[in-house]
């Protein structure tokens, strides 16, 4: 598998990643709203005014979720597994000596063929660290020292 299928691949793992959060997201929402159309018909009084303001806040709180999913879907459409460069930046993929890393955002671990890759974000603090490094360059995270071995 060269570089461009396995970043393709990777970058699938993290679509597919949002996309599931955004229709958990989705689904909260909807039971919110139909939560608070049976707590409509209740009769009124300080308990039903009670747990209609916090379901207002849940439904709050899953738009803000939502939110943030569209702006990592955007982020993803950004990302050019075709594009390789020198320097560490959105969509490399960065082979450490203790890990190597997709830079997208933050959507976990994947093994692929037994080796294990790391979507992470700029954003994230290993991200970071690694953004404009190149080839041959080291960093230090947590204490240890990162060597990157290969950057496409």
């Amino acid at each position: 598998m060269n570089t461009s299928q396995l970043k393709t691949i990777l970058l699938e793992h993290c679509k597919a990643f949002t996309e599931n959060r955004f229709e958990k997201v989705k689904n909260t929402i909807t039971s919110i709203e139909e939560s608070l159309f049976d707590q409509s018909k209740s009769s009124a009084g300080d308990k039903h005014e009670t747990g209609r303001a916090m379901l207002q806040i849940d439904r709050e709180n899953a738009g803000r979720q939502l939110h943030e999913i569209e702006k990592l879907q955007e982020i993803l459409k950004k990302v050019d597994v075709t594009k390789s460069s020198k320097n560490i930046s959105l969509g490399s993929l960065v082979e450490t000596d203790m890990v190597t890393y997709f830079i997208s955002i933050s959507a976990g671990n994947v093994t692929l063929n037994k080796t294990q890759y790391c979507c992470v974000a700029l954003q994230a603090p290993i991200g970071q660290l690694l953004f404009g490094k190149k080839e041959g360059d080291s960093l230090i995270f947590n204490g240890k020292v990162i060597g990157i071995k290969s950057v496409n």
